[in-house]
């Protein structure tokens, strides 16, 4: 396959084993691919340097996916669908990657990472990749590099990114705040109105899918009458797009096409308004915030003088000694 970029292009700071990976990745190989994927989520210091120097590399080529941001309670059939949706899509011709977050021991920190298993059709095509990853704790289950992943995804020419998350806690905001839309899965029979009108999640779905319909067809659309009047009491995120709700099976591979249809009328009515644009600049400024937070947190606790008093300060808070404002504002007064 002919390469997008010549390698003299490159980063003249990349060294021969990380120009292997950029020239991997640029040429669609799944093994680099993943090799970079590693790389990214290694919490080694020298691996994250590493990390960046791909990334810059990659970053002109990236971009060009529709980014689906998948989520839903355990149970709901999400593995299921995007299982169903992804076939659906390589049969029209595009290429899927789906990033798949499991929900993490807060014990071991170990992670099942089954998609692959419960994925089993998908895993095996060609025009496929599925990347399982542990969520490592990080909040709202949703893995802290996955952003990262997706843009490595991008430049390995895939169409579509499907990022799932664990369906628990913050993971919706965490993953509306990465995707193009967000798209959440109810089951027929998970409440009256008042569950329905729920509103920091109806807040911030650009669509709303009932799947396994099939199970109970009545429920199933009172379901959608219910959800569907919840939505007119909250104010819409786009004033050029009502945010429909759909009923599907999975399983039987019902409403597939009419989800996809769905998807791509949203990217070409938010398009013409100026607003997809807008939307991936916004998340990007407030991707650079997080990471700023979450460099400081690291900072903060590899300060030497931090690392020092911290076990006594711990103690004393625990005992009712001193005040947990107290103890902070002596800590950060290290910085």
């Amino acid at each position: 396959m002919n390469m997008p970029e010549s390698l003299s292009a490159l980063s003249p700071e990349l060294d021969a084993a990380d120009r292997s990976l950029v020239e991997g990745v640029l040429a669609r190989q799944l093994r680099p691919l993943a090799k970079t994927i590693t790389l990214i989520e290694s919490q080694r210091e020298d691996h994250k340097l590493r990390a960046q120097r791909v990334l810059e590399a990659l970053l002109p080529h990236t971009g060009g996916a529709m980014r689906v941001g998948i989520s839903g309670v355990p149970g709901v059939g999400k593995s299921t669908f995007i299982e169903a949706l992804g076939l659906y899509l390589i049969e029209q011709g595009l290429r899927v990657a789906v990033l798949a977050v499991d929900p993490s021991s807060s014990v071991t920190g170990g992670s099942i990472l089954g998609d692959k298993t419960r994925m089993e059709l998908l895993s095996q095509n060609p025009a496929a990749f599925i990347r399982p990853s542990p969520s490592a704790c990080s909040l709202g289950g949703v893995a802290e590099k996955t952003r990262e992943s997706m843009l490595v995804c991008e430049a390995a020419g895939f169409d579509v990114i499907i990022i799932e998350t664990v369906g628990v806690g913050q993971s919706e905001t965490a993953v509306a705040g990465m995707a193009d839309i967000f798209c959440l899965l109810q089951l027929p029979n998970a409440g009256d109105d008042l569950q329905a009108i729920k509103k920091g999640i109806m807040e911030i779905a650009d669509l709303i899918v009932i799947n396994k319909a099939d199970i109970d067809p009545a429920a199933a659309m009172r379901a959608k009458s219910q959800i569907k009047t919840a939505l007119h009491m909250l104010r819409p995120a786009s004033p050029n797009w009502t945010v429909p709700v759909l009923t599907l099976s999975a399983l039987k591979k019902d409403g597939i096409a009419e989800f996809w249809t769905t998807v791509t009328d949203y990217r070409r009515v938010l398009t013409a308004s100026g607003e997809f644009d807008a939307k991936r600049r916004h998340q990007a400024l407030a991707w650079m915030w997080e990471l700023i937070d979450s460099g400081l947190r690291s900072r903060f606790r590899s300060h030497p003088q931090v690392k020092q008093e911290l076990p006594a300060l711990a103690r004393a808070v625990e005992e009712g000694a001193t005040t947990p404002s107290i103890a902070a504002l002596r800590l950060l007064g290290h910085l």
